[in-house]
């Protein structure tokens, strides 16, 4: 409680008051408030004085009244937003309370349903991103542009920006605490950076001495597990692999893949991920013709390197989607489903992990009349988070929603029928105006969404009222 000179005073619930001068401006508050930022925090500290004199903090007032009344409810007041993020954050590090104070910025868990555009992250130089990746474990984003990558905080504050020996980043990924590996599809190798000195601790090429066709290999994908590091090379005379890298020695250890490149079946892979629950890394190519889109996906067992399943596209499945190949997958950790979005139709398919076969896929169904699609899915892509699958077709942004079964836990998990989600669309017709959707990436219950041509990172989240129920 705010002291006005000692005209008022009110006695907290919580035991002993505490009286404190920050910048000059009296407060008064109790024991338990001060120890409700944690036991190492300053505040913490400050109630173990035997004086009964205000002790005097030489910081921001304002802030530490939006702090203090955080420690007494757990949110933020109204007055808090007259401050920038950083301000807060700076403030509540000096008081060592920012893990409060991370709780109440952070958003509410991602609906894509309620979801809107938040900010939009921009590079001081080199504004277009050409990469970026958006790191869930920490909500941090990685942000290539140029031959630059710069770092932005769960806070989306900018910690750092550092130029690499590369013109253009094509591929980032943090691989570890403070390190960058990056490629560029115009130069060869994998390069390691070290953001917190600038420097390049490594880097890798695809060589092999008994087949001079192999070099100058350079990168179209990168992923990691929490001892490798996977990247898709090619070489010139387009043979092509996965290199599998060891983070300790920033060596390759394995090949995974190798191929010739001369066909759709055999082309470079173009994305990669790596399931940890299943200990699998998947592989998934698409290339663009004049007869249509073709493409494979291929999951490799990350320990002994073997093939454990595959499907190309088209060439297998049912007969009455013959051609309606897809332009893009991705795969839901979560629910251990993978997702697909055909050229033609633009229709969306769901099939599941744990039982793959020639033809796993279920094609979703969209019941509402108004929302089912008009065109094909050329230019589309798909992103899942939070089980959620995110569909960009061409600049316009949707979200398909697992429905609420009734049936019990384990029988929805193992159940994939055309009914299961639905689709809704998250943003406005001018929204698609800002260009071509380029890469959806989900992290820290945002949705981070860049464009062809078009510099920043837009990011999307729900308000804090998500999924709330008004009653009257």
């Amino acid at each position: 409680m705010e002291d006005d000179g000692g005209r008022r005073t009110i006695l907290g619930q919580g035991g002993d008051r505490v009286k404190l001068n920050v910048g000059g401006k009296l407060f008064e508050t109790t024991v338990s408030t001060l120890r409700s930022g944690g036991p190492d925090s300053l505040l913490s500290v400050l109630t173990n004085r035997n004086s009964d004199e205000p002790v005097f903090i030489d910081r921001d007032p304002e802030i530490f009244s939006a702090l203090l009344a955080l420690l007494r409810s757990n949110r933020l007041p109204s007055t808090a937003k007259r401050f920038s993020n950083q301000e807060l954050i700076d403030e509540a590090v000096y008081y060592g309370i920012e893990s409060q104070l991370r709780s109440a910025l952070a958003p509410s868990r991602l609906s894509g349903i309620d979801a809107s555009l938040f900010s939009t992250i921009r590079p001081t130089s080199d504004g277009v991103v050409t990469d970026f990746n958006a790191v869930d474990s920490d909500g941090s984003v990685w942000v290539a542009h140029g031959g630059q990558v710069s770092v932005y905080d769960w806070s989306l504050t900018h910690t750092e920006t550092i130029r690499t020996h590369l013109d253009y980043i094509s591929s980032v990924r943090k691989v570890g605490p403070d390190l960058a590996g990056v490629a560029s599809e115009f130069e060869s190798g994998l390069h390691f950076y070290n953001l917190a000195n600038g420097r390049r601790v490594g880097s890798v090429e695809w060589t092999d001495p008994s087949d001079p066709r192999i070099y100058k290999a350079r990168v179209h994908a990168v992923v990691d597990s929490p001892d490798s590091v996977f990247a898709a090379f090619e070489c010139q005379h387009r043979e092509n692999c996965v290199l599998s890298i060891d983070k300790s020695t920033m060596k390759a250890v394995s090949e995974l893949g190798r191929q010739s490149g001369n066909s759709a079946k055999s082309t470079v892979v173009g994305k990669l991920t790596f399931l940890p629950e299943i200990n699998a890394l998947v592989g998934v190519s698409v290339t663009a013709g004049a007869f249509g889109y073709a493409g494979y996906v291929r999951l490799w067992d990350s320990r002994s390197g073997d093939v454990v399943w595959e499907t190309n596209e088209p060439g297998s499945g049912r007969s009455s989607r013959f051609g309606d190949s897809f332009a893009d997958v991705d795969f839901d950790r979560e629910d251990l489903t993978m997702f697909k979005i055909c050229s033609k139709s633009g229709d969306l398919a769901v099939a599941d992990l744990r039982k793959l076969s020639e033809d796993p896929w279920v094609y979703l169904e969209e019941k509402n009349p108004c929302m089912r699609n008009s065109g094909g899915g050329t230019s589309s892509l798909i992103h899942c988070y939070r089980q959620q699958v995110f569909v960009g077709r061409e600049g316009g942004l949707e979200v398909w929603s697992r429905m609420v079964e009734n049936r019990s836990d384990v029988e929805r998990e193992r159940v994939l029928h055309e009914g299961l989600y639905r689709r809704n669309y998250m943003d406005k017709v001018e929204d698609a105006g800002r260009g071509i959707i380029k890469k959806i990436e989900g992290a820290g219950d945002r949705l981070f969404v860049s464009r062809e041509d078009a510099e920043g990172i837009e990011v999307w989240q729900s308000s804090q009222f998500s999924g709330a129920v008004l009653s009257l």
